[in-house]
């Protein structure tokens, strides 16, 4: 029997869900509407939504070496003493002439602070009969030579120049007397009496 060509073969299509006319189209499957997005992953580097990290420790600089502390100033700039030979009677007359001279080479007369280990200078005398407070007074207002008694040297406070005149008490007087003295002048101290009494007194010659 000869053969015969293939018919094609017609397929039924399915029926879908689609209508032919718009009124009766099936609405489409709503799509999903987008949410938030996921955080990105975070990059190198950056620190992500977690906790912080903690910062890299900071470079430490290399530690200067420790430097010596510095010499108290009272050792780096120790006062000079300056010796006037004088007789116990004279020792007054030649510490008013060394504030003289003081003066006349320009130093302010509040820089200087003169003290007496026998009678009382005449002009501490005549102050302090107007009483304790306004003598002191005067030597805090510190524009003007003051005149003490080396026993109220540790009341004195500090200045450039120290004078002391050796014009009487007792040789423990003087040795308490002169390192009290050296220790109240800032840059200079003159000692007026006897050389021999005032080496012993200071512990060294000058």
């Amino acid at each position: 029997m000869p053969l015969l060509p293939e018919e094609p073969q017609i397929h039924e299509s399915v029926q879908g869900p689609r209508a032919t006319s718009a009124a009766g189209r099936t609405a489409p499957t709503p799509r999903p509407v987008p949410g938030p997005r996921p955080a990105a992953a975070p990059r190198p580097g950056r620190p992500g939504p977690g906790p912080a990290r903690p910062a890299p420790p900071a470079q430490r600089t290399p530690r200067e070496p420790a430097k010596p502390a510095p010499a108290p100033a009272a050792a780096a700039s120790a006062p000079q003493i300056q010796l006037i030979p004088a007789s116990v009677e004279g020792a007054l007359d030649a510490a008013e002439e060394a504030v003289d001279l003081l003066l006349d080479s320009g130093r302010a007369p509040g820089d200087v602070l003169v003290l007496t280990t026998g009678e009382q200078h005449p002009w501490a005398a005549h102050e302090l009969s107007f009483g304790d407070a306004a003598y002191w007074a005067q030597h805090d207002a510190g524009d003007d030579v003051f005149y003490a008694a080396s026993a109220d040297a540790g009341r004195a406070a500090v200045r450039p120049v120290v004078v002391v005149a050796l014009n009487g008490g007792t040789d423990e007087q003087a040795a308490t007397a002169l390192p009290l003295a050296l220790s109240r002048a800032g840059t200079l101290l003159i000692v007026c009496g006897d050389p021999q009494r005032i080496n012993s007194a200071l512990g060294a010659g000058v």
